[in-house]
């Protein structure tokens, strides 16, 4: 059995899937129970959750994150990332303002906490009234 990854290369894959649109990809970095923390959300478990989340999203948005920093806390057991998420809204999403392929450019964060190399929580946070003038 091999090493573990550290969380910076756990992190890194993760948005490496991300932005391939890899979900099983990210799928494979998560514990089964993993707890998603969504953007002014609800919170969702477990893997099945996570993955409607993203069939979901790659639904109305085409998004690629660029400008990642990654820091590691001691001991690898949490993590937090910056980036920019450059995005295209596809198809209107309920509750929010029409799409017809705007694009749009906003600062996030994401946070992690990690146990035996897999990801067990995420929280994602951006603005989503930035967005929304964006968009609008």
């Amino acid at each position: 059995m091999g090493r573990h990854m550290t969380a910076t290369e756990t992190i890194q894959a993760y948005f490496a899937a991300f932005n391939a649109k890899d979900t099983e990809g990210m799928l494979e970095l998560l514990s089964a129970d993993i707890a998603h923390h969504v953007n002014e959300g609800q919170i969702r478990s477990g893997k099945t959750k996570f993955a409607e989340f993203c069939a979901h999203m790659s639904h109305c948005y085409d998004e690629n994150l660029t400008d990642l920093v990654i820091f590691e806390a001691e001991g690898g057991t949490r993590a937090a990332a910056e980036f920019t998420v450059n995005g295209t809204y596809l198809r209107t999403d309920a509750g929010l303002p029409e799409a017809k392929g705007q694009t749009y450019h906003l600062p996030a964060g994401s946070f992690f906490s990690l146990e035996n190399g897999k990801i067990t929580r995420v929280v994602t946070y951006y603005n989503l009234a930035d967005w929304i003038r964006q968009v609008s």
